[in-house]
C-alpha cells in the first residue's frame, strides 16, 4: 500500500490526528529552546557535517581501524552483510552459549533487521526495556517514530493494554501508575536475562569503544547484570576521533528531545570483567548507498528523530503509514535504496518545505534527495502513468506562460466554486486536506493593475 492509503486510517481519527500533531510540534519547540541556548549552534552543525563527510569519504579505514582498537580492548567484531547475516550472527552466540532469555535496548537497527520476531521463532525470549518499545512490543506493532515509539498512543490505550498484560486496574491510565507497573514487570527480566542487547550510537575508531545514548538507563542495567553484551551497530555510526563524540553530543539530545544531554551517556570500552562484549557491523545497503553522490549523506543521520518532529506529513500521517522501521523525511529517502518499488510512494510523502533541512543536526539537505528520489523513481517508472502524464501535462502549461495564466483563473474560479467536491476528484492524501481561500486576482494581476494606476 502506497503511504497516502496508509494514512488514510490515521487522518480519519480526527481527534489523534490533532493530538498527534501538536505533540511533536511540542518537541520540536523544545528543541528549537534547546538550540537557541547554543550561540555556537551553526558551528556545531557544520562542524558535525564535516566529521561525518569525512569519515564516510574513509569508511573503510575508519571501520577497519575500530575492529583493530575494539579488538585490543577485548571485544569481538563481528560483520554482517545485510539483515540475514546479523540475525543469523546474534543467534549463533546465544545458541553457543544456551542461552534463551534477552532484555534489548532501543536500537532502531534490530527493528530494520527484524532480529525480535527472528530471535522468537528461534525459542529466545525477547524483551524490549525501554518504555515506549516495550508498549508497542505488548501491543505486537513496530515503533512509529525513531526517538518516541509510543507517541501515537495516548495514556487511556496504554492503561487498557497494561490492565491487559500487566494487570494494572481497570481504568487506570496515570503515566506515572503506569509506568511503576512496567517498571516492576521489568525488574524480573533483567534478573533472568542471559544476554543484553544495544544500538550503538557512536562508535570511535581511534579508540575502539562503542556510545550508547539513553534516557532511561535500561541499556546499562541490561549490559552490567548479564555476561553478554551484544552491540548491534550499522557501519555508518563510526566516527574518527573521540574528540569528535563532543560535537555529536551537544546535537543529538538538543536536536531529539530538547535536552541538553540525553540522561545517560554509555562509554564501553570492551567488556566487563568476566564478560563478553561482541559488536556486529551491518552493512545492509549502507555501502551501496555510500556510492550513490546524490543520497550518500543520508548516512550521516545520527536518528535524533528531529526531522520527523518538524515535518507537517510525518506529524498527520503517523509513522506507521510508512511502512518502514525509520520513517519520516530521513525514512524517506533511505528506505528506497533498499527497495525503491515497494517504497516508491515515501519521496512523494512530502511538501518539499525544507524544514527537515533546516533542523538537521547534520545538515543533510533532505528535501532535496526527496526531490532527487522523485526523479530517480521517474526514471525507473515506477511513479505511475498517471503522476507522468500529470507532469507532462504541467511542464506543457508552465512553458506557455499566456496558456499558464488563462489556466490558472479557471482554476481559482473553480475553487471557489467547488473547493470540496474538486478535492475531493483529487483522491490520495489531498481527500484529507483543505483548500486555501483562493484570492481574487493573481499576483501578476494585482501587480500589472497597481502599475496602471501608478502610470495614471
Amino acid at each position: 500500500m502506497t503511504h497516502a492509503e496508509n494514512a488514510r486510517a490515521f487522518v480519519a481519527d480526527d481527534v489523534r490526528a490533532h493530538w498527534h500533531d501538536e505533540a511533536l510540534w511540542f518537541v520540536r519547540a523544545k528543541r528549537d529552546a534547546a538550540m537557541r541556548t547554543v550561540p555556537e549552534w551553526e558551528i556545531l552543525r557544520t562542524r558535525a557535517a564535516e566529521i561525518k563527510a569525512h569519515a564516510l569519504s574513509r569508511l573503510g579505514d575508519y571501520l577497519v581501524e575500530f575492529e583493530a582498537n575494539a579488538t585490543k580492548l577485548g571485544a569481538v567484531v563481528h560483520w554482517a552483510r545485510d539483515a540475514d547475516e546479523h540475525n543469523r550472527i546474534v543467534l549463533s552466540l546465544l545458541r553457543e552459549r544456551g542461552f534463551r532469555r534477552v532484555v534489548k535496548s532501543k536500537s532502531m537497527l534490530t527493528e530494520e533487521c527484524g532480529l525480535n520476531p527472528y530471535l522468537e521463532r528461534h525459542g529466545i525470549e525477547v524483551v524490549d526495556t525501554d518504555l515506549g518499545e516495550r508498549i508497542v512490543q505488548l501491543r505486537r506493532e513496530p515503533p512509529s517514530h525513531i526517538v518516541l515509539p509510543a507517541i501515537h498512543l495516548r495514556k487511556e490505550e496504554i492503561g487498557v493494554l497494561f490492565h491487559a498484560e500487566l494487570g494494572t486496574a481497570a481504568g487506570e491510565s496515570d503515566p506515572k501508575v503506569l509506568t511503576e507497573a512496567a517498571r516492576r514487570g521489568l525488574r524480573g527480566k533483567f534478573l533472568e536475562a542471559e544476554a543484553g542487547i544495544t544500538g550503538v550510537n557512536f562508535a570511535i575508531a581511534e579508540t575502539g569503544g562503542i556510545v550508547v545514548c539513553t534516557n532511561e538507563g535500561n541499556a546499562d542495567l541490561g549490559t552490567s547484570l548479564p555476561r553478554l553484551h551484544v552491540a548491534c551497530m550499522g557501519i555508518e555510526k563510526v566516527i574518527p576521533r573521540a574528540a569528535d563524540l563532543a560535537v555529536f553530543l551537544r546535537l543529538l539530545a538538543r536536536s531529539a528531545t530538547g535536552q541538553h544531554l540525553t540522561t545517560y551517556t554509555s562509554h564501553f570500552h570492551g567488556p566487563r570483567p568476566g564478560a563478553e562484549l561482541h559488536v556486529v557491523l551491518v552493512d545492509d545497503g549502507r555501502s551501496a548507498l555510500a556510492a550513490r553522490p546524490a543520497f550518500s549523506p543520508s548516512l550521516s543521520c545520527i536518528r535524533c528523530g528531529a526531522c520527523l518532529n518538524t515535518c507537517p506529513v510525518f506529524r498527520r500521517s503517523g509513522g506507521h503509514s510508512y511502512e518502514t522501521s525509520v520513517a519520516g523525511p530521513i525514512g524517506s529517502i533511505l528506505a528506497p535504496a533498499r527497495d525503491p518499488e515497494r517504497h516508491r510512494s515515501l519521496p512523494l510523502a512530502c511538501s518539499l518545505c525544507g524544514s527537515c533541512t533546516d533542523v538537521c543536526p547534520v545538515r543533510i539537505d533532505l528535501h532535496h534527495q526527496l526531490l532527487s528520489w522523485r526523479g530517480v523513481l521517474a526514471r525507473k517508472r515506477l511513479l505511475g502513468d498517471g503522476k507522468r502524464r500529470a507532469m507532462q501535462l504541467a511542464a506543457f502549461v508552465l512553458a506557455r506562460p499566456r496558456l499558464y495564466e488563462r489556466v490558472a483563473r479557471f482554476a481559482r474560479s473553480a475553487a471557489r466554486a467547488l473547493p470540496s467536491g474538486l478535492v475531493g476528484r483529487l483522491g490520495g492524501v489531498s481527500k484529507d486536506r483543505r483548500l486555501p481561500e483562493p484570492p481574487r486576482e493573481s499576483f501578476r494581476e494585482q501587480l500589472a493593475r497597481r502599475r496602471a494606476r501608478g502610470r495614471g
